[in-house]
């Protein structure tokens, strides 16, 4: 385990790193010292690159790239137009994708930091975000009570999983091992399941008692795992 809070020094895009005192040389306690922030937007999401490099997307419209050893941003990734509120890491490693309260999802090339894609579809916040195993294809869940799936090759929209039975927005998605289901957190309290080569849903597994906040298939692909505002993690077969 490596303690890495105290080097980790936040700051807003393209701006310098903002130090702190050492709680030695100052008056904060351990739990201050710890507590660092983004001086201009939430961090709403973080993913590792490898044990020396950790991405992470901000309430600032921007995502950005860190070194762990030195705690500098090495790479701040601009073109979001809203808070970005999701980001999921290709199987490669090579590439991400964002999602936005602007409404949009882009694909981000980590290695230069540019952005080579961007998606439409959604009508308002885009909260959750994740990618097929086949890396090809990626899917979105949004305010508007709708998910979509994209597929990167043609740079479009391939379906999108809704009705007039869903008014409520969605909190979490992740594929199915295979990618032939996606499962999708809802705030209606349920977890609703859509048949991805049907375009239809196939399941709605319900039991939770507020909000499904997150969710997770486990990486055999046997078993979902479902979490509420309802204090409850729920495992399905």
């Amino acid at each position: 385990f490596i303690d890495l809070l105290p080097r980790v020094l936040m700051t807003e895009a393209n701006s310098p790193v903002e130090t702190v005192p050492e709680p030695s040389s100052s008056k904060m306690s351990n739990k201050q010292w710890y507590q660092r922030r983004v001086r201009h937007g939430y961090l709403s999401c973080c993913r590792f690159l490898s044990d020396k490099q950790i991405l992470t997307s901000s309430g600032d419209t921007t995502c950005a790239l860190w070194d762990i050893e030195t705690g500098q941003q090495t790479t701040a990734l601009v073109g979001h137009e809203g808070d970005v509120n999701c980001i999921a890491l290709a199987p490669d490693g090579n590439t991400f994708i964002s999602g936005s309260c602007d409404t949009s999802s882009k694909l981000w090339d980590i290695r230069d930091g540019m952005c080579n894609q961007t998606f439409f579809g959604h009508e308002l916040d885009i909260n959750a975000i994740t990618f097929m195993s086949n890396g090809q294809n990626f899917a979105t869940g949004s305010d508007d009570a709708t998910c979509r799936m994209f597929d990167i090759r043609s740079d479009q929209e391939m379906a999108c999983f809704g009705g007039e039975h869903i008014i409520c927005g969605i909190t979490s998605v992740a594929f199915s091992k295979s990618g032939r289901v996606l499962f999708a957190g809802y705030d209606d309290f349920n977890c609703h399941v859509w048949d991805a080569l049907k375009l239809e849903r196939a399941a709605q597994l319900m039991g939770h008692e507020n909000r499904v906040s997150c969710l997770g298939v486990n990486e055999d692909g046997v078993a979902l795992c479902t979490g509420s505002w309802d204090s409850f993690l729920k495992i399905w077969n």
